[in-house]
């Protein structure tokens, strides 16, 4: 394949790089991540979670995650404020019964005090003074969280010299955080773990969704850069990097 003809076919794919929810169906078998977390974030909440349970999911997403739990609808509860997720919660979250409401403020969710026994979260974003406001006594506060050096040795590959998005998006700064609300901190655990693409195309797609860590990526800009990462991949059958996540188990 020549250079022109590859420069294409990446540029096919950074035209296709849009979703809906958080759905990465487009690469999948192409790359991977997360098979190998010590932890399982949907067995954590599902350890926690009993069925009269009044369950918030901040930043749903599309409400996949929150729909697998199969939680009762009429004591379930989530927010979102992406726009294109809004609409797609309204669409399918609404009809079930869930109590849905838009929001795009971490510090300032819109439902009353002590409203919630779990509140859940996922690579979304969060406050803890607010989370605290919004838990009953003894309610818990369960969240698996993108770390602060997620992909940077991607990143630093393609974009060499990019600042963090999130630096304080560690475990031991953000379990003080939690401690200083008044959360007893029940469980808190961290992970870097591989994550590998076996073809660029999969890259490519992968940087221009994930933006705020790739800030003004595109194959123009980083073609040859991605000229070197094929070469690796021809070598060894992938490109790797390195992920971040931590998972904390916080108790008003």
């Amino acid at each position: 394949m020549t250079d022109e003809e590859r420069k294409a076919l990446w540029k096919q794919e950074e035209a296709q790089a849009h979703i809906r929810g958080w759905d990465f169906s487009h690469i999948r078998g192409r790359y991977e991540e997360e098979h190998d977390l010590p932890w399982n974030y949907e067995r954590t909440v599902r350890a926690y979670l009993w069925e009269d349970a009044m369950l918030l999911d901040y930043d749903t997403g599309g409400g996949e995650f929150l729909r697998s739990l199969g939680h009762p609808y009429r004591r379930t509860a989530a927010t979102e404020g992406y726009p294109p997720n809004v609409r797609l919660c309204k669409d399918t979250l609404l009809p079930l019964g869930i109590d849905f409401k838009e929001c795009s403020d971490p510090a300032a969710i819109p439902f009353p005090d002590g409203a919630f026994d779990i509140v859940v979260n996922r690579h979304g974003s969060f406050h803890a003074g607010e989370l605290f406001r919004l838990l009953k006594k003894g309610g818990l506060f369960i969240t698996e969280q993108v770390g602060g050096d997620n992909d940077r040795d991607l990143v630093e590959r393609v974009l060499p010299g990019t600042e963090k998005p999130f630096p304080h998006l560690n475990l031991a700064e953000q379990r003080r955080v939690f401690e200083t609300a008044g959360f007893q901190i029940l469980r808190a655990e961290e992970a870097f773990r591989p994550i590998f693409f076996y073809d660029m195309g999969a890259f490519v797609w992968f940087a221009r969704i994930i933006e705020w860590e790739f800030p003004g990526f595109s194959v123009d800009r980083c073609f040859q850069r991605l000229c070197a990462m094929q070469k690796e991949l021809e070598k060894t059958g992938k490109v790797e990097g390195t992920i971040h996540r931590w998972l904390l188990v916080a108790k008003k």
